[in-house]
C-alpha cells in the first residue's frame, strides 16, 4: 500500500569505468593529441639532426692580404690561389664566401653578417718560400676568426668550414714543395715539415661578453620575451571570459559562474587588448630584473632593450588575442602553432637559418621569433646597429601590431554585424 508521500527518482551518476567504454570521448582529443605529437616531433627534430648537410648559403668571409711576389714557376702567389681554390672547390650554394679587405671583414663580423672569417696574412707567398731556403724563423699561418655573437653552433660550422678549407690549402702547398726538384735532398725531417706546412689558428673575430651563455642568451631572452606575451595573453583571455559571465570559473572543488555582462565581442577585443598591453609593462620589466639584475646577464642598451622587448611582447600577445577571438575554443592551439611551435625551429637563434631545411628558412621569412630573435641579438652583440637586424626587427613588430589589430578586429566585427553573439542562457 502506498504511504501517500511523494518518491524522487534519483538519477543514476555516471561512472568512469562506463564512459570510458564511450568511443566518442576518445575521438576529438586523441586525434588532436596525435596530430600535435606528430607535428611537433617533425617539426623540432627535422630542423636540428643534420645542419651540415642542410647548408644554404652560409655566409664566410674570405681575407686575402696577401702582397707577396709569385714564387718561381707561378703566376699568381699563394694568397690569390689559395682564395680561388677554396671558393671553386666549396659545394654550390653551401657556403656564400664574401671575398673582402681585412677592414670590411672586421665590419661584417662586427654587424653580424657573416658567421666567421678565414684570413691569409700579407706576408705568406713569402714565408713559405723561406721553408725552401732555410730562411724560415716562422711557420706559415692561416687564421680562423669566429663570430660567437651569431650563436654557438653557426659560429662552429663556419669555424669548421674554414679549418677544413685552411687544412686542404696546406696539403696542397705541399704537395707542390715536396714535388719540387729542388728538394730531392732534403732531410725526412725537412720534408715531413714542408708536406703539411701551414699552421692554422683560431681567434675570436668579434668577441662578446662574459655573462652572454656563448652566444645563447639572445635565444632564451627572446623566448622569454615570447612565452611572456602568449601565456599573459591566454590568461587574461580566460580571466576576461570569467569575470564577464562567458566562461565557468572553478578553482579545487568551487564552481561558480558570474552574470552575463552584455557586450560585444568588438569591445571584448579591445578590453583584452587593453589589459594586455598594461599587463606588458608589468612582465617586460620583470624579465629585466629577472635576467639583468638578479642573474647578470649582459645586456647593453638596456634602454633600448627595454622598449625593443615591450614592443616585441606586446605584439605576441595582440596576436593571439586576434586569433583567440577569431578562432573560439581552439584559438590557443592556432595560437600556440603560429607563436611556439612553427616558430622556435624557424627563430634562427639556436641553429641558423643557413644551416636547416627550406621549410624553415620560408617559415622564418615571417615567423616572429625570428625577427624578435634578430632584433635582440643586435642590442646583446652587436651594439644596436641597425644593419645587425635592429631595423628588421622593428619593422617586423609595427608589421605584426598591423596584423593584429586588422585580423582581430575585421573578424570580431564581422561576427558582430551576423549578429554571432556570445550571450549564453544562464544556469538556474
Amino acid at each position: 500500500m502506498a504511504s501517500g508521500k511523494p518518491t524522487c527518482a534519483r538519477t543514476p551518476e555516471a561512472t568512469a569505468g562506463r564512459l570510458l567504454c564511450r568511443w566518442k570521448l576518445w575521438l576529438v582529443p586523441g586525434v588532436l593529441s596525435a596530430l600535435v605529437t606528430l607535428v611537433l616531433s617533425l617539426l623540432y627534430m627535422g630542423g636540428i639532426l643534420a645542419p651540415a648537410d642542410s647548408l644554404h648559403r652560409l655566409p664566410i668571409a674570405l681575407v686575402n692580404a696577401d702582397t707577396g711576389v709569385p714564387l718561381a714557376g707561378s703566376r699568381e702567389n699563394l694568397g690569390t690561389r689559395i682564395s680561388d681554390a677554396i671558393t671553386s672547390s666549396t659545394p654550390i650554394g653551401d657556403v656564400q664566401w664574401h671575398q673582402v679587405s681585412r677592414t670590411q671583414a672586421e665590419e661584417q663580423l662586427a654587424s653580424g653578417k657573416v658567421f666567421g672569417a678565414l684570413l691569409i696574412p700579407a706576408d705568406f707567398t713569402s714565408s713559405v718560400g723561406d721553408l725552401t731556403t732555410g730562411r724560415a724563423t716562422v711557420r706559415p699561418t692561416l687564421t680562423v676568426l669566429t663570430n660567437p655573437g651569431k650563436g654557438s653552433l653557426g659560429s662552429s660550422l663556419a669555424g669548421q668550414i674554414t679549418q677544413k678549407a685552411a687544412r686542404q690549402a696546406s696539403s696542397e702547398i705541399g704537395r707542390r714543395l715536396t714535388s719540387s726538384p729542388a728538394l730531392a735532398g732534403a732531410s725526412a725531417t725537412t720534408r715531413l715539415l714542408l708536406a703539411d706546412p701551414v699552421a692554422v689558428q683560431t681567434q675570436v673575430g668579434h668577441p662578446i661578453r662574459r655573462h652572454t651563455g656563448l652566444g645563447l642568451s639572445a635565444f632564451y631572452y627572446t623566448l622569454l620575451l615570447v612565452l611572456a606575451g602568449f601565456l599573459s595573453a591566454n590568461i587574461v583571455h580566460n580571466g576576461v571570459d570569467t569575470s564577464l559571465g562567458y566562461a565557468d570559473s572553478e578553482i579545487g572543488p568551487w564552481h561558480s559562474r558570474r552574470p552575463t555582462v552584455p557586450i560585444d565581442r568588438t569591445q571584448t577585443l579591445l578590453l583584452k587588448m587593453g589589459i594586455t598591453a598594461g599587463l606588458t609593462l608589468v612582465t617586460t620589466g620583470l624579465i629585466m630584473l629577472a635576467t639583468i639584475v638578479i642573474l647578470g646577464m649582459d645586456a647593453p642598451h638596456r634602454a633600448l632593450l627595454w622598449a625593443f622587448s615591450y614592443c616585441a611582447s606586446l605584439s605576441v600577445g595582440l596576436g593571439v588575442q586576434a586569433i583567440n577571438a577569431a578562432f573560439g575554443g581552439i584559438g590557443q592551439l592556432v595560437a600556440m602553432f603560429v607563436f611556439i611551435a612553427l616558430a622556435l625551429p624557424s627563430s634562427g637563434a639556436t641553429v641558423p637559418l643557413e644551416a636547416v631545411p627550406g621549410f624553415y628558412r620560408f617559415l622564418g621569412g615571417f615567423e616572429p621569433m625570428r625577427q624578435v630573435a634578430d632584433g635582440v641579438r643586435a642590442i646583446l652583440y652587436f651594439d644596436a646597429r641597425a644593419d645587425a637586424g635592429l631595423t628588421r626587427g622593428w619593422v617586423m613588430i609595427a608589421v605584426g601590431f598591423v596584423v593584429a589589430l586588422v585580423f582581430g578586429l575585421g573578424m570580431t566585427r564581422y561576427y558582430d554585424r551576423k549578429g554571432l553573439r556570445r550571450l549564453v542562457p544562464q544556469p538556474d
